[in-house]
């Protein structure tokens, strides 16, 4: 009997709430006082952002055994953020890979509000087709995001070439920057040399404008013809 009491006490000590961590470890830096050490961390973007996320999904998980507390969101947003910074695109993919599919079911869920009030209230389904046709384009514009996320930028690099005698020679090249997936690169122009590719119409020398055209009063006055006179000599 005291072996079962003294086993339920120890499981009831097991699945107790572990006590939350309401302390955010602060870093001080040479000569700052304390005040200063907490505004710098307060105007921070982790406990800012992980103090806005505790109060927001309070009534979400403010009620578990082991609820997150502003030091537990903070630490989050802080290695969110670090990813990030480092040159990590996987956490903003799947974030805007996400708002799309919210935005996408808002836009289905205000058209058929409005589908349900056309006929009955008109108001109604003005408000609603406005905000499902917000919702949409809110949606398309995070596809978009999406795509340029993951889609490497293409950048024109022209080089000009002069050779000996004046010409110059045009060459275009195209670098792609950032890795593609399912793709190939463009030529690997990067180990290239710049002679190569499709030059440009060399460019004539001296001169790039050409002989210059010749104007009728350098070349002096003339005389006329008479078409009146050879016509009467032929007669």
């Amino acid at each position: 009997m005291t072996a079962t009491r003294r086993a339920a006490k120890a499981n009831a000590k097991s699945q107790a709430p572990t006590p939350k961590n309401n302390t955010v470890d602060l870093l001080r830096r040479k000569g700052e006082s304390d005040g200063q050490v907490i505004a710098r961390s307060a105007l921070g973007p982790d406990v800012r952002h992980g103090t806005v996320h505790a109060n927001l999904l309070h009534s979400e998980l403010g009620n578990l055994p082991n609820a997150p507390s502003i030091a537990d969101f903070a630490k989050a947003v802080s290695d969110i953020a670090d990813s990030g910074a480092a040159g990590d695109l996987d956490f903003a993919g799947r974030m805007l890979a996400a708002q799309a599919v919210t935005l996408d079911n808002v836009t289905t869920e205000m058209f058929r509000r409005m589908a349900v009030n056309m006929g009955a209230s008109l108001p109604a389904m003005e408000v609603y087709g406005r905000l499902a046709l917000k919702a949409q384009a809110q949606s398309r514009a995070t596809l978009e995001a999406l795509i340029k996320l993951h889609q490497p930028r293409e950048q024109t690099v022209r080089h000009v070439h002069v050779n000996e005698g004046g010409q110059a020679i045009i060459a275009d090249q195209f670098h792609h920057h950032g890795p593609q997936r399912g793709g190939t690169s463009n030529g690997q122009s990067g180990g290239q040399p710049h002679t190569q590719g499709a030059p440009g119409a060399a460019l004539p020398c001296p001169n790039p404008r050409g002989p210059a055209v010749p104007l009728a009063r350098d070349q002096g006055q003339g005389a006329v013809q008479n078409a009146r006179r050879q016509r009467k000599r032929r007669a």
